[in-house]
């Protein structure tokens, strides 16, 4: 059975068709990752698998046959979790050792929104430690790396390390992701795939491990724009668990019911971007003259097709996108609110990580795991979080004042980088590595990573669209033009 590279509607074609079923196909998905990611080249972006996986699948056959349609939306979808959501009966470790027996006995929210729609959970993904490294690397797996499917060697990003590196890899056709600073956005970029940064709170967090509540969200990662907003359509709504879904009430529904409805590729070739100059790196520098390249080059193919581009900047757009983040200030109280939840964890992820990193990838985690127990008692969180409620208003009025649809840059200002980039001291900090997906975060609006091609080492690059509150459809919209019009998805060579 060949799966590389399967839909959703491929693979729903197949079943009602009677050429294969969600068991065969179950079982297929687990062979390539026994074969290719457990051994062979050892991508090595999951951990626990599913033992329940194929039994599932012959019950969503089952009910196929007795009821002549699919239970939901993704009926019979192989779809890997990141490991930061709880996952009943699986181990799950938030990426660190301290959890290495921690069983769930409930599903996180998303998780469960999956099973009703009829997704088979295969099983969980690699993450760093509490999701606070740009690296894949983690205490769980004593530090050994997630390989990037395009090039061995090379990391996939933090955090959402082994969701991307399994979709990209064809070890399943969706993955759970998350994203607090650019961990949907920068994996996706790293290995050539789709994935969304939602505004926060359109998708619940209940039973996923935290970083900064208020700008932690969920999300998808996908092969193509479709998948991403089909498996979007099924994550979105109110759930009284997490009260910050409040805004999933009222913020306005998709046209035509659904995320992945009105697709129309053609619509940017209508559409006004602005392009972020200062958001390129320095053309001087080898490793962004070939990200450059790949994102000038999509750029005039869309230009070619209609788009209109447009330069802008944002005056202290380095300060917003810098001194804005609260992870040292914040990040240590909301993880230990959820560790209060697990009385079989230390009560305090200061008990957890020391203040020297145990490993160089660790340096934020240790900056967390020190900060203060109370955010209120840090005399700069109230300028923090003025300063980043007025950096959402000068991004909007920006996009408002030139009449643009989004904005658009690369995620990462340099190409997948090599495992050895973590230690060697090419970046001192994680505030040293080149992202560019800081902008949406600390905006806390959404923003979607689109491919646009390869580096000519054979590296992936991607391209950030960003936009305005609740503006997700039309995102999915632009980016399926810009999938269009430059088709750069493939999928890498691994046996």
């Amino acid at each position: 059975m060949k799966i590389e590279e399967l839909t959703i509607a491929l693979a729903h074609d197949a079943f009602r068709s009677g050429a294969y079923t969600c068991k065969e196909l179950t079982g297929a998905f687990l062979d390539r990752i026994d074969r290719l990611d457990k051994n062979g080249p050892r991508i090595h972006s999951t951990l626990a698998i599913s033992k329940e996986a194929l039994d599932e699948a012959e019950l969503l056959d089952k009910y196929f046959r007795d009821h002549g349609k699919f239970k939901g939306h993704l009926h019979g979808i192989p779809v890997l979790v990141k490991d930061q959501a709880d996952t009943k009966g699986l181990i799950t470790t938030y990426g660190s050792i301290a959890a290495k027996d921690n069983v769930p006995d409930e599903d996180a929210t998303v998780v469960r929104k999956l099973k009703d729609a009829g997704a088979i959970i295969l099983g969980k993904t690699t993450m760093p430690d509490w999701a606070t490294s740009w690296f894949s690397t983690s205490s769980v797996t004593n530090w050994e790396f997630t390989h990037n499917p395009y090039k061995l060697g090379y990391d996939v990003g933090g955090s959402s390390s082994g969701s991307a590196a399994a979709v990209a890899a064809n070890f399943a056709m969706l993955a759970v992701a998350e994203d607090t600073g650019g961990s949907i956005r920068c994996p996706a970029s790293f290995t050539n795939l789709v994935g969304i940064r939602c505004t926060p709170g359109l998708i619940s967090r209940s039973g996923f491990s935290p970083l900064i509540k208020t700008q932690d969200t969920p999300g998808p990662v996908a092969r193509t724009v479709q998948d991403c907003a089909l498996m979007l359509d099924c994550l979105v709504g109110f759930d009284p668990k997490d009260e910050w879904t409040a805004v999933a009430v009222t913020a306005p529904k998709p046209m035509g019911g659904s995320y992945a409805a009105n697709l129309d590729h053609t619509a940017i070739s209508k559409a006004r971007i602005g392009i972020v100059r200062s958001l390129l790196g320095p053309d001087s520098d080898p490793a962004c003259r070939s990200v450059n390249g790949v994102v000038k080059q999509a750029i005039a193919k869309l230009q070619l097709a209609g788009t209109e581009f447009v330069d802008v900047d944002l005056q202290g757009l380095k300060h917003y996108m810098t001194a804005t983040p609260t992870y040292v200030v914040r990040s240590r109280s909301d993880i230990n609110e959820f560790l209060a939840t697990k009385p079989h964890l230390p009560e305090d992820i200061a008990l957890i990580v020391p203040p020297k990193p145990l490993h160089p990838a660790l340096d934020l985690t240790s900056a967390v795991a020190d900060g203060p127990r109370d955010p209120m008692k840090d005399p700069t969180y109230l300028k923090r979080l003025l300063d980043r409620d007025e950096f959402q208003r000068r991004v909007t009025c920006l996009m408002a004042e030139h009449g643009l649809e989004a904005l658009a840059f690369p995620d990462v200002q340099v190409p997948p980088l090599r495992h050895e980039d973590c230690t060697n001291g090419r970046f001192p900090t994680c505030w040293d590595l080149p992202v560019n997906t800081l902008l949406a975060s600390q905006a806390r609006i959404p923003a979607v990573s689109v491919p646009v091609g390869f580096t000519e080492d054979g590296l992936p690059v991607g391209m950030e669209l960003v936009s305005w509150e609740y503006r997700e459809q039309a995102l999915l919209q632009l980016a399926r033009g810009v999938e269009y019009h430059v088709p750069a998805r493939r999928a890498p060579q691994l046996e």
